[in-house]
C-alpha cells in the first residue's frame, strides 16, 4: 500500500476483492478460480436493456460460444429448436422430484416450500428447484440425447454454488463462454466441502432443447432471455445431466483475478508436472520457465514457485501438453493457493462489513446471511475436510465428434451416465472416517535430490489427497534416484501407504516397513530424482 491516496484507493479495491474470494473456501474461495473466466461488460450491459428476443438472437450470431461468424439467422433458427421453459414444481427434497413429460412446458414460477431452502436463514423467496422434463427427442445434432440423470441421494444439509468465469474480455468476440465451471458443495452438517470441476467440453443436453458444450449454456440463457438468465438455464442443465440442483452462482472476470493475486503478493504453487506452451494472451510466462525454443515454446519444470497474477494465468490456462481435465485440477489448485494466502492475512472475518462493495465486483446471488453463516466453516477448514473431484476421460466421459449441427467435426466429451452418477454420489458424501483417520497419520517428506523444493512439491500433492504431510527439507543423503517410502507405523488396516504410493506413482519395490513404536513420524518419504506424480492427462515434455 503506497502513501499516495489514489494508490490507497486502488489497493483498497483489490483488498475487497481478495476478501470476497477467500471468505468461503467453499464458495467464494473457489469463486476466484472462477475468475479465470470472464464476462464481457459491454455485452452484459446491452443484454440488460430490455432488448427483444430477435435482438438478442442477432447479437448472439458470430460468438465463439455457439455460432460461427459465417452463420446466418436461418442457420441460428435451425440450430435451436423452439425454446421451451422447464416447469418448476415445489419439492420438499430434490430426491422426491418427479417429472411430467406430458405437461405443457410453461415459464418457471418459483414457489418454494420451507424445506426446499438449503439453510434456514435463506429468505422465503429463494429459488429452489426446477423440474426439467425428460427429453422427447432421441437424437440432436447427430448425437444420442441422454436420459435424465438419476437423482443423487442427499443425506445432509447442503449448499451448492457453481463458480463460473468467461474469457470474453480476452477473446473480445461479444460472447459469454464459461470455460471454468466448478461446483462447490458445502456440507452444513459435517463442516466439510466438496469441489467438482466440470470440463468445458462436456457435451450435454440443454432443455432449449439442444445439445451443447456446457461452457456455452450460460451465454445461451443470457442471450435468449431464459427464466433466471444464464444461471437459470445452467442450473436446469446441471440438474438434467448430473442429477443435483445448484442453489447459487458466482461469476467474475479474469482481470480481477490478476489484481487479486498481485495484491496478495503472488501465490505459492507446487507445480508437480512439467508444462510447456508458448506465451498466452493476457498472461506472462513464469520467470522460472526454460526457453523459448525455436518454436517460441517455454517449459516450466516441476518445482515450487511464487507466481504473479499474470504468471498464474499462464499456469492455470496452459494446454500445451495437457487437457481440459488437468486444467480444471490446476484451477482448483490456484484457488486453494489464493485462499491460503488470504487466510494468512487474517482478513476473512471482515467480509460482512464490505459485502456491499464486494458485490459490485462479483456477480452473485449468494445472500450475505449465508456468507456469515459459513464463516465458521471457512475459518476451520483444512485439507482433510476438502474433497476434490474431477471427471476422467474414458471413465466418466467418452470422446465424441458430432456429425451434424454447430459442433459437427469438433471434439467433445459425452457423459457416461452410470459412472457420472457414482461420481456425483461420492461428491455428495462427506469424507469417510477412514479418510479422516488417514489425516491423523504424520508423514515426513525429505528431498533426496539437488533439485530445489521437491519435498514441498511432494508434500503438497499428499496434502491435497487429505494426508498430513510435512516438508522437512533435504534428506541425509542426496542423489536418491527413485522416491522411497518407509512405513514406521506398520498398520495392517487403514494404512496410508497405498494413498502415498498412488499419489506419488511409487512402485511397491520402493516401499519398506520398519515398525517403530518410538517413531517421530508414521511415514517417511524421500523424494528421488525420478519423481513424477503426473497422471495420463499430462504428456511428457517434448525434448
Amino acid at each position: 500500500m503506497t502513501t499516495n491516496q489514489q494508490a490507497k484507493t486502488s489497493g483498497f479495491g483489490r483488498f475487497l476483492t481478495l476478501i470476497f474470494f477467500r471468505v468461503l473456501p467453499a464458495i467464494l474461495l473457489i469463486a476466484i478460480v472462477v475468475s479465470l473466466v470472464q464476462v464481457v461488460n459491454v455485452w452484459m450491459t446491452s443484454m440488460a436493456q430490455n432488448s427483444t428476443t430477435v435482438d438478442r438472437r442477432t447479437d448472439y450470431i458470430g460468438t465463439a460460444t455457439a455460432i460461427a461468424p459465417e452463420e446466418t439467422e436461418e442457420a441460428l433458427n435451425n440450430l435451436f429448436l423452439p425454446i421451451q421453459f422447464a416447469t418448476n414444481t415445489p419439492m420438499g427434497n430434490e430426491n422426491d422430484a418427479q417429472s411430467d413429460a406430458s405437461a405443457t412446458p410453461v415459464p418457471a414460477t418459483l414457489v418454494p416450500t420451507a424445506t426446499d431452502s438449503p439453510v434456514e436463514i435463506l429468505p422465503p423467496a429463494s429459488p429452489t428447484f426446477y423440474n426439467v422434463p425428460e427429453a422427447e427427442l432421441e437424437t440432436i445434432a447427430g448425437t444420442q440425447v441422454p436420459s435424465r440423470a438419476q437423482l443423487v441421494p442427499r443425506n445432509h444439509n447442503l449448499v451448492n454454488i457453481v463458480l463460473l468465469g468467461s474469457d470474453g474480455d480476452i477473446v473480445g468476440d461479444n460472447s459469454v463462454r464459461t470455460d471454468t465451471i466448478i461446483i462447490v458443495s458445502v456440507n452444513l452438517d459435517t463442516g466439510t466441502v466438496s469441489m467438482l470441476d466440470i470440463p468445458r467440453d462436456a457435451f450435454v443436453y440443454v432443455p432449449t432443447p439442444s445439445m451443447q458444450r456446457i461452457n456455452a449454456v450460460y451465454g445461451i440463457g443470457e442471450a435468449f432471455g431464459w427464466t433466471g438468465g444464464g444461471f437459470g438455464l445452467l442450473r436446469e442443465t446441471i440438474f438434467y445431466n448430473f442429477g443435483i440442483q445448484v442453489h447459487y452462482h458466482a461469476l467474475v472476470e479474469i482481470s480481477g483475478l490478476v489484481e487479486i493475486i498481485d495484491t496478495l503478493g503472488g501465490v505459492d504453487i507446487a507445480v508437480d508436472c512439467a508444462y510447456q506452451d508458448p506465451p498466452l494472451v493476457d498472461a506472462d510466462v513464469p520467470s522460472e520457465a526454460i526457453g523459448p525454443d525455436d518454436e517460441n515454446v517455454y517449459i516450466l519444470p516441476v518445482g515450487y514457485y511464487n507466481f504473479t497474477g499474470r504468471e498464474a494465468m499462464w499456469y492455470a490456462r496452459s494446454r500445451g501438453n495437457s487437457d481440459a481435465f488437468d486444467r480444471g485440477r490446476r484451477q482448483i489448485q490456484l484457488l486453494e493457493a489464493m485462499f491460503r494466502a488470504a487466510r494468512d492475512n487474517g482478513q476473512i472475518n471482515q467480509l460482512p462489513s464490505l459485502w456491499g462493495e464486494l458485490t459490485t465486483i462479483v456477480e452473485t446471488d449468494v445472500p450475505l446471511e449465508l456468507v456469515v453463516s459459513l464463516l465458521p466453516i471457512a475459518n476451520s477448514l483444512d485439507s482433510s475436510r476438502i474433497d476434490r473431484f474431477n471427471l476422467v476421460r474414458w471413465d466418466h466421459t467418452t470422446p465424441w465428434t458430432p456429425s451434424e449441427g454447430n459442433y459437427a467435426g469438433q471434439n467433445v466429451q459425452v457423459l457416461n451416465e452410470g459412472r457420472v452418477f457414482e461420481l456425483m454420489s461420492d461428491f455428495y458424501t462427506p469424507p469417510t472416517d477412514n479418510r479422516l483417520s488417514l489425516a491423523t497419520a504424520s508423514i515426513a517428506v525429505y528431498n533426496g535430490t539437488d533439485i530445489p523444493n521437491l519435498d514441498i512439491v511432494a508434500s503438497e500433492r499428499l496434502r491435497n489427497a487429505g494426508l498430513n504431510a510435512i516438508a522437512l527439507g533435504s534428506a541425509d543423503q542426496t542423489g536418491v534416484v527413485n522416491t522411497q517410502v518407509i512405513d514406521y507405523a506398520a498398520i495392517a488396516r487403514g494404512s496410508a501407504t497405498s494413498v502415498i504410493t498412488s499419489e506419488l506413482n511409487i512402485t511397491p519395490d520402493n516401499v519398506t516397513t520398519q515398525a517403530d513404536p518410538n517413531r517421530t513420524y508414521d511415514y517417511e518419504v524421500i523424494v528421488g530424482e525420478t519423481y513424477d506424480s503426473c497422471d495420463g492427462t499430462v504428456l511428457p515434455i517434448e525434448e
